[in-house]
């Protein structure tokens, strides 16, 4: 699958197989994670690897939206580094690219995937932090559900030109 082809069909699963993901496809999709870009390549970034089922019941309850955990086999929290840096914007901003170089590897791999935002919301963190021992100077930014897919998405149209504006202003 072409980085085109991986970016336009990409969809946000819910729905899984029960099935373990072998871990050296955990161990690319970190990899992938790792090559995103970051400012001034601070790469302040950690992951934490959910496959405990008593915890992913548990992800699903803290986070309003992550229901999907009940079913997935496993997680991927994405943390931010304050140590490594110190501006939490720009955490969030690394993070994020990280994740979403995760969620294509993913969908190249076979596999689905849902991004589930963490920060900025205070009542995710604390508990997320609390459950999974994350030390002080670690920000959790986003949770990826991840498992073979037990369910397909049609590719919406998301293309908008009047989005676009040319000649160098708006």
């Amino acid at each position: 699958m072409n980085i085109i082809e991986t970016i336009l069909m990409r969809r946000s699963i819910r729905k899984f197989h029960k099935t373990e993901i072998p871990p050296e496809t955990i161990q690319l999709l970190l990899k992938a994670a790792m090559y995103a870009p970051s400012a001034r390549n601070t790469q302040a970034w950690n992951f934490i690897v959910v496959t405990d089922r008593h915890l992913l019941d548990q992800l699903a309850v803290i986070h309003p939206y992550a229901k999907m955990l009940k079913y997935a086999p496993l997680a991927i929290l994405v943390c931010g580094d304050k140590l490594i840096e110190e501006n939490e914007s720009y955490l969030a901003v690394n993070c994020s690219a990280a994740t979403q170089n995760l969620l294509l590897a993913a969908h190249s791999l076979g596999l689905g995937s849902v991004w589930l935002g963490v920060y900025p919301k205070p009542d995710r963190i604390q508990p997320i932090s609390d459950l999974l021992n994350l030390p002080l100077d670690c920000i959790p930014i986003s949770m990826i559900a991840l498992g073979f897919p037990d369910e397909q998405r049609e590719q919406p149209q998301r293309f908008c030109p009047e989005k676009i504006h040319y000649n160098n202003k708006w």
